[in-house]
């Protein structure tokens, strides 16, 4: 049985030890998993346990209609920075003058693969490029994707790209932080607040006046794309159903309506508050009031203390009444540079007098406080409804003067060109791969050819398993408690099933006693007397069974006997001592072979039913013998 279990238990062990493998290729592979990989990207993939993994780079190329593309691979050619200075800053921060370059990451680079980085600290950046092709908002979606790199984390700062509104007079070398801009998208932090932009500028139908309307914030924990250093994939997709969606690495995390999603709403409500209406002076919001009626209690003590002195309480034993809590410092020293005519006279700090250490006090005794039990404060009537009560006044609704309704709020401003206009804290922040298009399948492979390749080298450097739980541990510390008990729990199980069950103390003892015990030839002797007097005892109460059968039987055969004799005609029947003779003769012979038997029985006990039956024929044959005979004959066959 052991044998069984310890078989099972290596089983469970070996099971288990398949089952994390798995899991921890399946983690690889789920890691390396990019949508909408072609089949140049796949091909690149290489045994995941070597540390570093080469890839072969080549700049990507878009296979469909883009409005912009850029890869900051070669020359950074038709891009501008600004030479302007930002409103209402002061001079000596004013000027965009934030330095940017156009190298490689700094970890999990992939050769030949650069990026455009933001260098400076505290200083405000401006570039920007005009596009292949002016977006129109007409019917063909907008696709916005690019990536970004915090490779040194970020304390305060964004990475948002402005997609900037198309007119006459624009002068990219004047590009600042009013420029007139259409929708304005990226992640931004500052302190603990992480968000993820979408804002457009729409234009009101009747001033004219555009309003920002911004996204509500998307409702996942994104704290981890800005501090993992890694290179992600922020994509905005805005379809001409009024709809959006922004993605991190392919995966949506925010989706909504221009009409019902942004904040403030597009259109303004039908009615506004009256701001000429005013609450008239006996408006009566109270839903409570003092009751009028109620009156104080005579017995009611306003001037009671809320605490008074315990008249119970004894001052303990060895109080030193005449010693001070503190005394002044004996060893302290007056300062050689103290003044007395400047400081005044010189006094040595104060410090616990010692002797109160071992006292129950010091000084002079004062009963401590207690609740006053006849306390009950200041008076105040109850508060019941107040039947004056008309609610929360509000003024009144009016027709809204400014209402208008815009059912296609898609219908945007059109863009002509694209920038980054940043202040931040931190510096080494990484952009690569842009594109604007309105198909996405174009995205998707134009993902794959440049951020695929950059994820599948970062998977394949990535630590271990047990580094990335020890890590994960030293973030949230209670991890190691989760830890233990994922552990702790098969192995509790494979020692509770595996482990040989131990004999118990009452098992132990009584296979001591079988087994150490000698047999005695006396003790045979009386279990031998014992089964004897058992085997007596069961014969005569079988007897008595029988004895009360056959006698039934006899009165039985009687009758038969005299209704025979009346039917052959015979004169003479058998008298009564013939047949009692032959009862008695047909009695001893029945004990005899009853004895017989029974010896026969305890000499031969597995004798087979079979001859029990050849005797039952044999006697069955003799069927015309006399009746007497035959009830002996099925006495011994019932016996």
């Amino acid at each position: 049985m052991y044998f069984q279990w310890d078989w099972l238990c290596v089983g469970v062990l070996i099971i288990s030890s398949v089952t994390a493998e798995i899991e921890n290729e399946d983690h690889l592979d789920a890691d390396v998993e990019v949508e909408g990989f072609d089949k140049r990207s796949q091909e690149a993939d290489v045994d995941r346990d070597e540390s570093s993994l080469e890839v072969v780079y080549q700049t990507p190329k878009p296979t469909g209609e883009v409005y912009f593309t850029e890869t900051f691979d070669g020359e950074l050619t038709g891009w501008v920075l600004s030479k302007t200075k930002k409103d209402d800053t002061d001079d000596n921060i004013a000027k965009y003058d934030g330095r940017w370059e156009v190298e490689e990451l700094k970890e999990n680079t992939v050769p030949g693969d650069r990026g455009l980085v933001l260098k400076s600290v505290a200083k405000h950046h401006a570039i920007s490029a005009i596009l292949t092709k002016a977006f129109i908002f007409d019917s063909k979606p907008l696709i916005v994707q690019y990536e970004v790199n915090f490779q040194d984390g970020i304390d305060c700062g964004g990475a948002y790209v402005k997609l900037i509104s198309s007119s006459d007079g624009l002068d990219l070398e004047y590009f600042f932080d009013k420029t007139p801009y259409t929708i304005m998208f990226g992640p931004d932090k500052c302190g603990e607040d992480y968000k993820l932009h979408f804002i457009f500028r729409h234009k009101n139908p009747k001033t004219g006046e555009y309003e920002e309307k911004h996204a509500k914030r998307p409702d996942v924990d994104l704290k981890k794309f800005y501090l993992d250093k890694k290179t992600h994939l922020y994509t905005l997709v805005l379809k001409p159903d009024d709809t959006f969606e922004m993605s991190i690495d392919q995966s949506v995390v925010s989706r909504g309506n221009l009409l019902e999603d942004m904040v403030p709403p597009v259109n303004p409500p039908k009615e506004v508050e009256d701001p000429s209406d005013k609450k008239p002076d006996d408006w009566d919001e109270r839903p409570k009031i003092p009751d009028p009626n109620a009156v104080k209690p005579d017995d009611w003590n306003e001037d009671e203390p809320s605490k008074i002195e315990d008249p119970d309480a004894v001052k303990p034993e060895g109080w030193l009444d005449d010693e001070p809590q503190y005394v002044p410092d004996p060893n302290a020293k007056k300062p050689k540079d103290w003044d007395e005519e400047m400081d005044g006279e010189w006094e040595a700090p104060q410090i616990p007098n010692p002797k109160c250490e071992t006292a129950p006090g010091c000084g002079q005794w004062v009963r401590p406080m207690k609740n006053n039990p006849n306390y009950k404060g200041k008076w105040k009537a109850p508060m019941i409804d107040n039947p004056n009560y008309q609610g929360i006044w509000s003024p009144r609704k009016i027709p809204n003067p400014d209402y208008f309704e815009d059912l296609h709020p898609f219908e945007m401003t059109t863009v002509s060109a694209i920038g980054l206009e940043l202040w931040s804290m931190t510096s080494n922040i990484y952009f690569d791969n842009f594109i604007i298009c309105s198909e996405k399948e174009v995205a998707d492979r134009w993902a794959a050819d440049g951020w695929g390749l950059k994820k599948l080298v970062a998977s394949a450097n990535e630590p271990g398993m047990f580094s990335q739980l020890v890590t994960a541990a030293e973030d949230h510390p209670w991890l190691w408690v989760l830890y233990i008990l994922t552990l702790a729990l098969p192995v509790g199980l494979g020692v509770l099933f595996c482990w040989p069950a131990k004999k118990t103390d009452e098992d132990t003892d009584f296979s001591k006693t079988d087994i150490s015990k000698p047999i005695l030839q006396g003790d045979l002797k009386q279990g031998r007397e014992e089964l004897e007097d058992d085997e007596i005892e069961l014969e005569e109460k079988e007897n008595e069974d029988i004895a009360e059968d056959e006698r039934r039987e006899m009165e039985e055969a009687k009758r038969k006997l005299l209704q025979a004799t009346k039917k052959m005609g015979r004169e003479t029947p058998p008298s009564e001592d013939e047949v009692e003779g032959g009862e008695d003769i047909d009695d001893e012979e029945e004990e005899n072979d009853v004895e017989d038997r029974s010896q026969e029985d305890g000499d031969k006990p597995n004798k087979s039913g079979s001859e029990d039956e050849m005797k039952e024929a044999d006697e069955g044959t003799g069927s015309g013998d006399d009746p007497l005979k035959s009830v002996r004959k099925r006495r011994v066959r019932k016996d």
